[in-house]
């Protein structure tokens, strides 16, 4: 699947969310979010070593992130499997989850892997950064864990 590009409106999606000021059965809807920016980081796994370093970068820089967008973490992990995420690592932000994989194919990161050898399908570790506007200002492919938060910074400055 193609992956959208710069300055062209986010795929928009309705999903099931929990953490922030989400709770219990609450969804999120990205075009309900104009009028902010809004980050949606993509990463493999929740508790996993890379997406915890990644997702704790985030919530230690939560003050200097939180005063200029929404941050969203997306994974196809479940609900309640994010819930467990959130509450071992006091995580700030709220965890969307795509468990039938329709927000990582709209933004084409479900992609190939390879892992000692073996091949499967899987999350793309991505950020998209999208504008008050609902267009798409920053792609960041591939990133870093420990280099996520800056580039994050950056783009939104």
């Amino acid at each position: 699947m193609n992956k959208p590009a710069l300055h062209t409106q986010a795929p928009d999606f309705t999903a099931p969310v929990i953490g922030g000021s989400y709770g219990d059965g609450d969804t999120v809807t990205l075009s309900q979010l104009k009028g902010q920016s809004v980050v949606l980081y993509f990463y493999p796994k929740d508790d996993t070593p890379g997406c915890t370093k990644q997702a704790c970068a985030l919530r230690d820089g939560w003050q200097r992130i939180a005063a200029k967008a929404l941050v969203f973490g997306i994974s196809t992990d479940s609900i309640k499997r994010h819930a467990r995420f959130i509450e071992k690592y006091t995580l700030p932000f709220p965890l969307i989850a795509d468990a039938d994989q329709r927000i990582v194919n709209a933004y084409g990161v479900w992609v190939e892997k390879m892992l000692y050898g073996r091949k499967y399908m899987g999350t793309e570790r991505s950020t998209y950064i999208i504008g008050p506007d609902g267009k798409i200002v920053a792609i960041l492919e591939k990133v870093k864990p420990e280099k996520h938060l800056d580039a994050v910074l950056e783009a939104l400055a």
